[in-house]
């Protein structure tokens, strides 16, 4: 069985040892040949300079980088100033996304939604960036039912988006089902699953609480029950998306994008085990 491109995502370092750190990070994860390494923009534009720096960095290493743009709490000419910067540096690949509302900001900025960037960044740089989106597998927590959240996703991808990543899921089906149901609406781009290796369940529960991703019932009463014994939660979790990114691959994914929380082991684990050297 052929196995698909992998990529990476990370979020800028906030200290000196945190970039220390990420770049040894960076180093181990880089021997698997990634197709690119992301970098996260924080909600409204809060980390834009770390993003740049840590963009800049990974590109100088050598490495195919793709910063992150957010439509929360930016404007055209901001936008603008970094998509020429980003081109000046000789990055190709853009993570577009709509991004959320910071606690006590009034105003999402001049762009509402994702489709809206696309389009920006396509007018401002016609084709010089491949552009990335993001996809819901069980559909964004905001949208008003499945069948708006299919055609936003439509919309993003008719603006200008070359691919997508999905926000991380713990059930192909759910992966599978979505493909076929973009198909269905004439949208061919690939689509890639987003992984979110399993390293402690109470990080794992606030971020699916937040963002809208579910835990099956009987993998939070299992990781519920190993308490705190972390070392047989994340067992447990190399063991789940080890065996979810084997369905992935065997389904045909063309490629898997893990969301590593700027960490190395569980990701190498569970591609070591899948067959990456």
């Amino acid at each position: 069985m052929q196995l698909p491109p992998i990529s990476f995502e990370f979020f800028p370092p906030q200290t000196p040892e945190g970039a220390e750190k990420l770049t040894a990070v960076r180093q181990r994860l880089a021997t698997l040949k990634p197709e690119f390494f992301s970098c996260t923009f924080g909600a409204g534009g809060s980390t834009q300079d770390r993003t740049l720096e840590t963009i800049r960095l990974m590109h100088a290493e050598g490495h195919q980088a793709a910063p992150h743009l957010s439509c929360v709490g930016s404007t055209r000419d901001n936008i603008r100033s970094l998509l020429f910067t980003y081109k000046d540096m000789g990055i190709k690949r853009i993570v577009a996304l709509r991004g959320d509302l910071p606690s006590g900001m009034a105003s999402i900025g001049e762009f509402q939604y994702a489709n809206e960037l696309v389009s920006f960044i396509r007018a401002q740089t016609g084709e010089h960036f491949h552009i990335e989106v993001a996809a819901y597998p069980e559909f964004h927590p905001q949208a008003n039912s499945a069948r708006e959240d299919m055609l936003n996703f439509k919309r993003k991808i008719h603006a200008g988006a070359n691919s997508a990543i999905t926000q991380y899921f713990y059930n192909a089906d759910a992966y599978f089902r979505y493909v076929d149901e973009t198909h269905k609406l004439g949208v061919t781009a690939p689509i890639v699953p987003g992984i979110m290796p399993i390293m402690r369940y109470s990080q794992l529960a606030r971020f699916s609480d937040m963002c809208g991703a579910e835990i099956p019932r009987w993998m939070r009463k299992t990781m519920e029950g190993y308490g705190d014994d972390v070392e047989s939660v994340q067992a447990f979790g190399l063991d789940i998306v080890t065996k979810l990114c084997e369905k992935l691959i065997a389904g045909g994914a063309p490629s898997l994008h893990f969301y590593t929380l700027n960490q190395s082991k569980a990701s190498l684990e569970i591609l070591n085990r899948l067959g990456y050297r």
